[in-house]
Order: C-alpha cells, then sequence, then structure tokens
C-alpha cells in the first residue's frame, strides 16, 4: 500500500501546505517512488496509483488536485467554482496548458505545481482565504512570475502583500546552479542586481589541469527578493533550504537523474 512522505509546511490552522518527497509511492528507477506528474514519461498505472494515495491522505478526490502543464512561462490561472464544476476533464487539461502559476479561494482544492530543481513557492492570503502555487524556473524567475502571481491574487481576490506568508520550497541551490554566460546576462538585462544572486566557481565540466570558472545564480535568493520587493515582509518568507541536487535521494532532480525522471509535487490546499 503506498502512502506519500510529505515534507510539510506551517502557513496556519486554514491550510495544508507541503512538497512531496520521493518516498511513499510505487514508481521504478528514476521515477521512484512517489511521482504524480503525467509529462514526464513516468507508467500511467504508477502515476495513478500515487494520485489515489494522495487524494486518501488529502481526503479529496482526483478533480481536487490541479496543476497546470507548465513551460517556463509567467502566466497565472485562477481555478473558480465555473473551472470546478462547469469545465470537461478535456477542457480542463486544456486550460492548464502553458501555465506556471496557480491560484484559488475554493476550500478543498489542492493547486499545485510540478518541479525537479525549479523554485516551487507557495503564498497564503489569510485574511481573504485564497492560495497560489507558482513553478519559478530561471526562465520564470527573469519574467517575475511569482511578482505576476502576487498582482494576480491582488486583482482576484484583494489580496495584500503585506499580509501574505510564502514558502519557498525545495529548489536548486547556488552552489549546485552552474550556468551558462547566457543564463546570467539574461538576468542582467532584466535588471536584476547581479552582486547578491550570482556568484564565479571553478567549472565541475573540466579537469583540474583546465580549470574554468561558471556562473552560478542563486535562484531560491532571486525570488526571495522579488517577494520583499512586493511588499512581503521578510518575516513572511519561508526558505525550506533543501537544495534537490545534492538531497536527490529525497528530491527529484533532473540535474541529477535527468528529465526523465519523476517530479516533486508542490501543493496547498485550504480547508473546507
Amino acid at each position: 500500500m503506498t502512502h506519500p512522505v510529505l515534507h510539510e509546511y506551517d502557513l496556519g490552522p486554514s491550510v495544508t501546505a507541503f512538497s512531496s518527497t520521493r518516498h511513499g509511492g510505487v514508481g521504478q528507477g528514476d521515477y521512484a517512488s512517489f511521482n504524480i506528474n503525467y509529462y514526464c514519461g513516468d507508467a500511467p498505472s504508477h502515476i495513478e496509483a500515487n494520485l489515489m494515495a494522495l487524494c486518501q491522505l488529502l481526503q479529496v478526490s482526483p478533480d481536487h488536485i490541479v496543476y497546470p502543464h507548465q513551460t517556463h512561462n509567467d502566466v497565472v490561472s485562477a481555478i473558480d467554482r465555473q473551472w470546478m464544476e462547469s469545465l470537461s476533464p478535456a477542457e480542463k487539461r486544456q486550460s492548464l496548458e502553458g501555465v506556471d502559476a496557480v491560484m484559488t479561494n475554493l476550500r478543498g482544492v489542492c493547486v499545485g505545481v510540478s518541479t525537479a530543481d525549479c523554485i516551487p513557492i507557495l503564498l497564503y492570503d489569510s485574511t481573504h482565504h485564497a492560495c497560489c502555487a507558482v513553478h519559478a524556473g530561471w526562465r520564470g524567475t527573469v519574467k517575475r512570475i511569482v511578482q505576476k502571481a502576487v498582482e494576480a491574487m491582488t486583482g482576484n481576490y484583494g489580496t495584500s502583500p503585506q499580509q501574505l506568508r510564502t514558502i519557498i520550497g525545495p529548489g536548486i541551490s547556488l552552489e549546485a546552479f552552474e550556468v551558462g554566460d547566457e543564463v546570467y546576462e539574461a538576468f542582467r538585462q532584466a535588471g536584476f542586481d547581479m552582486q547578491p544572486i550570482a556568484m564565479r566557481f571553478p567549472t565541475s565540466s573540466h579537469s583540474t589541469a583546465d580549470v574554468k570558472e561558471k556562473w552560478h545564480i542563486d535562484l531560491p535568493e532571486c525570488n526571495r527578493q522579488q517577494l520583499t520587493a512586493c511588499g512581503i515582509p521578510a518575516d513572511n518568507i519561508l526558505l525550506s533550504h533543501i537544495c534537490t541536487y545534492t538531497d536527490c535521494h529525497t528530491f527529484f532532480s533532473a540535474r541529477r537523474l535527468g528529465i526523465h525522471s519523476g517530479r516533486i509535487f508542490t501543493g496547498i490546499m485550504l480547508h473546507p
């Protein structure tokens, strides 16, 4: 019997927030063992068994676990009553194509994002009882998706950034995230202050006889700075400090396992 092992976050008594680990599922190989993402090549039967186990744990039906097909964009989608009740399963899937953040104020609906080195971010507005899950890879971070998610919550639910509580979940660390000069330039040209978020390290892809340095980018810090720029108090931003690359036995890492591997599901659900 599967029993998902979750890394849970405390955002208050009226909300459940978590990141899945690799443990407690039925997956095999680089999908071992808990993965619910249909877009990464895992066996459908394993995905369905893991999804049902998560549903049992959260006490919801499968259609109440909502996650998009992410494409490293900056699109934020709202899950409302009409979406839940009026769209067919095919229409729901289509509406979530190319979406990288999902928000809702519906109780009993778990919205989440899938990652395997990218940064998952959860936002919770206890005043208006609304929440959002954000997928921030380096491209989404450059596009400031988390700031756009805060703006979307403000527009849809009346959220005040000063009252938001946030989680920056497991993702690749500065030390592990080696990038090319073009990635560094993308951040610089987008107006980021590079001194606090970028460092040069000896490259891991050359021998000691030919040591070169490459840029590393601190994605968690980039997103933390964007959250504070929105007006979210620093004390309201919790960083998991979990590096998926170095802790790939507990959390999926595409850089360590390859793209044909499982995904972490980071979700948030408002209590009924």
